[in-house]
């Protein structure tokens, strides 16, 4: 199928040690972290790996977290992450972490949410749920996919708008609190899926949803309403 990765499950896993090759800042208030895995064994859109780190008393910390980059053979993956209020992963990303630095990683992991580029793919984020689908819209450029794909991306305003150097014309940003001059403020509303869902590809949207519980709750339900069919919505939601 166009644009399908193999993903060997027995590497995925296996713990690596990654390295942390580069830091960059995307918004006061998240970074995307590089890391080289020399024994990646590739991923697809939309999967996540586990993160451990371990102090110098042995105590150890692991979370999940979706993977931005799109698949290639660069031996590199990369995470977005928020600065977490008390979160110790985070909390150690966002002040401690520099290049250089040593983390263990297994994956990639969870193959509900990915999006290997066979079929039309409608994306739904708020916030730093943009990650994983980001990593879609990346792979589908980097493999110069025909098949349709749009982004609704929701943010508290453009300051707050993760990636926003990256957007293209498959991207509609809402913001809900602030915007520039002349766009609009609001939720996610019926109004912006209404022409997408109107007149679907052949073959209908697979949807894939990301977020906050509230969001994910949100957006699912108009989804829904204007006439997706359930068994065709992917939610991945966290908080």
């Amino acid at each position: 199928m166009p644009g399908r990765i193999e993903v060997t499950g027995e590497v995925a896993g296996n713990w690596q040690t990654a390295t942390l090759t580069e830091i960059r800042r995307e918004t006061p208030r998240a970074s995307t972290f590089r890391l080289a895995v020399p024994g990646w064994a590739g991923h697809l859109p939309g999967q996540h790996l586990m993160l451990r780190l371990t102090a110098e008393d042995g105590y150890r910390a692991q979370r999940h977290y979706s993977l931005a980059s799109a698949p290639d053979a660069s031996g590199h993956v990369e995470l977005t992450l928020d600065r977490v209020p008390d979160g110790e992963v985070s909390g150690w990303f966002h002040t401690v972490a520099r290049p250089g630095d040593e983390i263990e990683v297994r994956g990639p992991l969870s193959g509900f949410f990915a999006w290997p580029g066979d079929r039309p793919a409608l994306l739904l984020g708020a916030g730093s749920g943009v990650v994983p689908l980001m990593s879609m819209v990346r792979h589908h450029r980097a493999r110069g996919l025909t098949v349709p794909l749009r982004l609704l991306v929701s943010a508290r305003g453009p300051e707050e708008l993760i990636y926003a150097g990256e957007y293209g014309a498959e991207t509609t940003p809402v913001f809900t609190r602030t915007a520039p001059p002349g766009a609009p403020v609001g939720r996610l509303a019926a109004a912006h899926l209404a022409p997408l869902l109107a007149e679907p590809p052949a073959g209908g949207w697979e949807a894939y949803v990301c977020g906050s519980n509230a969001f994910a709750e949100h957006a699912s339900r108009l989804l829904v309403a204007a006439g997706q069919p359930v068994d065709r919505i992917r939610i991945e939601r966290f908080g």
